[in-house]
């Protein structure tokens, strides 16, 4: 019977504050993201320099990311909610920073004899810099038979992925006065990047869109909406308007009340639980929003996890 390795692909993050500086070296190395010289040596520099401001940042999300938690807990359902349907599947997670790093899952699976192997990014909008980067970072390690591979580029529309931010969405509208909810503001915060990917041709920037028009549509365009960009690092220039900005900008026009949307993200980790919840609430509180509350990552919404269930079972089924 045939078997199928299903392998989610993540960023991953520190499981300690010791292991903030050899995974910001890790991620500095990364040639589809950074294109420096001497890249080894001056990514130990940079990771060096930058890892006593992060680990700060770490210490007050718990000192360890929490992506990692909720990586496996998605890994967990979805391989119990393959098996339940009868398929002959199993599930792992590749970091592409941290472990479980590619390089250990790709000689794992390797080594067993699987029919099939389906590489499920959990980045919904492809961009060169992260699912470009995770699935270039499996051809170079991997050296099984490549016609095994399925490869997921991206998901930005799946109706039970869109399903499942709104579900949160009104979740979390109900966290607010009862008076205020219908004057929300829906403010998407998405990872940044460079303008010069756009330039290149990277789809992230429209995928996004696609994704929030999408979310929008489902809910009957139920509250007014924004887009925003977070994470921007060096100055290059990246993708705006910039997530504090966009919060400044939105309370010198009367809007106090804000639902804070991580929409390229699907678990929650230091850019949601840091930057997010704990740094841009310093700008919230300081031009005068009223009600500044940040919606939970999707983590273990079973309603994504039939998503990747759908997605995975599709690709199963295609190559059987």
């Amino acid at each position: 019977m045939n078997r199928t390795a299903v392998v989610l692909l993540n960023l991953g993050g520190p499981d300690s504050l010791e292991a903030v500086q050899p995974f910001l070296e890790n991620l500095f190395n990364d040639p589809d993201i950074f294109k420096l010289p001497f890249q080894k040596s001056l990514a130990r520099f940079i990771s060096r320099k930058r890892a006593p401001k992060v680990i700060k940042e770490y210490e007050l999300i718990g000192g360890k990311s929490p992506l990692n938690y909720w990586t496996e807990k998605q890994r967990s359902m979805l391989e119990q909610k393959l098996k339940s349907s009868g398929f002959n599947a199993e599930v792992f997670t590749a970091m592409r920073y941290w472990k479980p790093l590619t390089s250990e899952i790709s000689a794992i699976i390797e080594k067993e004899n699987f029919s099939q192997i389906i590489l499920l990014p959990l980045y919904p909008q492809y961009s060169v810099s992260t699912t470009g980067s995770s699935f270039n970072e499996w051809k170079r390690v991997y050296s099984g038979d490549l016609n095994k591979l399925s490869f997921v580029e991206s998901f930005q529309t799946h109706p039970l992925y869109i399903s499942a931010i709104n579900q949160r969405i009104n979740e979390t509208l109900l966290r607010f006065p009862e008076e205020f909810r219908n004057s929300v503001q829906l403010v998407f915060s998405a990872h940044g990047t460079p303008v010069s990917y756009v330039k290149k041709g990277d789809p992230y920037s429209k995928q996004i869109e696609e994704t929030i028009e999408s979310v929008m549509k489902q809910r009957n365009f139920s509250h007014e909406h924004h887009l925003c960009f977070q994470s921007k690092v060096g100055p290059a220039k990246w993708l705006e308007p910039a997530t504090d900005e966009m919060i400044i900008k939105l309370s010198s026009l009367g809007k106090k009340h804000l639902l804070i949307i991580p929409i390229s993200f699907v678990s929650d980790h230091v850019e949601t639980a840091f930057e997010l919840d704990i740094e841009y609430r310093h700008v919230a509180d300081e031009c005068g929003i009223r009600n500044y509350i940040v919606m939970t990552g999707l983590n273990d919404s079973e309603l994504f996890i039939n998503a990747l269930f759908e997605i995975a079972k599709e690709r199963i089924n295609k190559n059987a």
